[in-house]
């Protein structure tokens, strides 16, 4: 009797674990930043920056799980060897799927000037996890454009069925016009190929979303160096502004992590439960490069606010998509 009790007691003890089982943080091991998280095919994926010294970033990584907590490591699914101009700083991945092709846009070679080869790149592959090859052999924006370095791209499709690209760093925020093919910028109608939407605190790292009509703008602020690295928002009508600062969201937990910024987010279908994922800085840790990929929760109230995100070690509960 008493062996059967011990077995009904460790039977209870392993569902109790396993229901609250949680992904962790970091999500993975190693150094990877500016996660671009997305659901393909009931999967979560993360496409992230391999977070090294530019001259190693020469290739990026993806991951997959089908519930937040266990996942998988897709190694190298892109490399500069299949993108002839990129020579270093595979940076920011932004991932689409449309039809069954998967579209991989990064940014390559940290260009300071118009004088340089580099920007925004778009590669194309047959699966999510690649490999990953260059669409068009030279950059997709290749210039400085109202003060943006081409860096940090974001491809928002409105609810038209238009893609837009968002990007730029050096505190400018541009939005332009994809063509279907993704293949080049197109002009708007009043004849212009890029229009800044740059937010007052605005400095790189921009991702877009829409809940209840409302567009949520959302970027990052401070030096992606330091501790103040950190996320805040903004609301529109239009994926065009213009955008009013609302407030900072994610930010430095001096007990848990420091650098917290640039992230992406998520949404499970066909319910209103939202992840934030980003990445942050271990509090022992003072190289620059060495941030990891976490996650947590990410709230609103009734009025439509984000609400503040708590940084964790736990992370988030198992969740499948149905």
């Amino acid at each position: 009797m008493k062996l059967l009790y011990y077995c009904l007691f460790l039977i209870l003890a392993h569902g109790l674990n396993a229901q609250q089982k949680t992904s962790g943080n970091p999500l993975f091991p190693g150094w990877y930043a500016d996660p671009e998280a997305i659901i393909i095919k009931k999967q979560y994926w993360i496409y992230p920056t391999y977070s090294d010294v530019y001259q190693k970033q020469v290739h990026l990584d993806a991951f997959s799980s089908k519930d937040l907590v266990n996942w998988k490591k897709h190694p190298k699914i892109i490399d500069t060897s299949s993108v002839k101009w990129a020579k270093k700083a595979m940076w920011a991945p932004a991932i689409v799927q449309k039809g069954k092709k998967y579209y991989l846009f990064f940014g390559a070679n940290d260009i300071q000037s118009n004088q340089e080869l580099g920007g925004i790149g778009v590669a194309v592959a047959d699966k999510p996890q690649g490999p990953f090859k260059d669409l068009i052999g030279k950059p997709l924006i290749g210039q400085f454009q109202n003060g943006a370095q081409p860096i940090d791209q974001f491809v928002f499709k409105d609810k038209d069925g238009q893609y837009y690209i968002i990007y730029g760093g050096w505190k400018h925020c541009n939005i332009a016009k994809l063509s279907t093919d993704f293949t080049s910028i197109i002009p708007f109608e009043d004849g212009k190929m890029f229009k800044e939407i740059t937010p007052n605190g605005y400095v790189e790292g921009p991702f877009m979303f829409i809940r209840n009509n409302k567009y949520y703008f959302m970027w990052s602020e401070g030096g992606w160096t330091g501790p103040n690295y950190s996320v805040a928002y903004a609301v529109a009508d239009s994926p065009f502004g213009p955008f009013e600062r609302k407030d900072k969201i994610l930010k430095q937990d001096p007990q848990v992590a420091t650098g917290a910024g640039h992230h992406s987010v998520i949404q499970v279908p066909k319910t209103d439960q939202w992840y934030i994922v980003y990445h942050r800085r271990p509090l022992n840790e003072t190289d620059r490069n060495h941030r990891v990929t976490c996650i947590e929760p990410m709230y609103f109230d009734e009025k439509g606010d984000i609400l503040p995100v708590k940084l964790s070690f736990e992370g988030v509960k198992a969740q499948k998509i149905k």
